[in-house]
């Protein structure tokens, strides 16, 4: 069955678009954050303190193939940092995948993260003007990853518009 992978930037608005997405098309959406969550019994943030990040990141890989090997059609949200480690990039493109890089520009994330700041533990603790170049210079470490998803999509634009924009290229 098809698997919809969606993948960009914190901020990028995957859970957002994976939601009305899921309305339309009358399937399921998982957040692979939120499903590690479920597994593991414990928050990605208490994760990352008590085990570490690369146990995090083995985990989120094994359970990404997980989801990809579930023989139900469904929409994966992928965290932010998903596609950057684990050779998890390589997974973006196969039979039954249809992988999708929700594009945003660094003054899209910048407004949509300013409003979020204190929840986000890679941002909380930073000026406004860090922030601004912390996510420039992330966005261009992790392009390569993101750009090896078979469709991107410019999110700076409404919800609809973007969720009109996946249809035209699922068709």
């Amino acid at each position: 069955m098809n698997k919809i992978i969606l993948l960009g930037y914190m901020g990028s608005g995957k859970s957002t678009i994976a939601r009305s997405l899921s309305k339309i098309k009358q399937i399921p959406f998982v957040d692979l954050d939120n499903y590690i969550e479920e597994k593991e019994k414990m928050t990605v943030k208490t994760i990352f303190e008590t085990k570490g990040e690369i146990y995090f990141r083995k985990v989120e890989h094994n359970y990404f193939k997980e989801l990809l090997a579930n023989d139900q059609e469904i929409i994966i949200g992928l965290g932010g940092g998903t596609p950057c480690y684990a050779n998890n990039h390589t997974l973006l493109i196969g039979e039954g995948r249809t992988s999708i890089y929700l594009k945003a520009s660094i003054d899209t994330l910048y407004k949509r993260l300013l409003v979020g700041k204190a929840q986000r533990p890679l941002i909380a603790s930073k000026s406004d003007e860090e922030m601004r170049e912390f996510i420039a210079i992330h966005l261009f470490e992790r392009s390569y990853f993101y750009n090896q998803a078979q469709y991107t999509i410019s999110v700076d634009q409404s919800v609809d518009q973007v969720v009109s924009d996946i249809m035209k290229v699922m068709v």
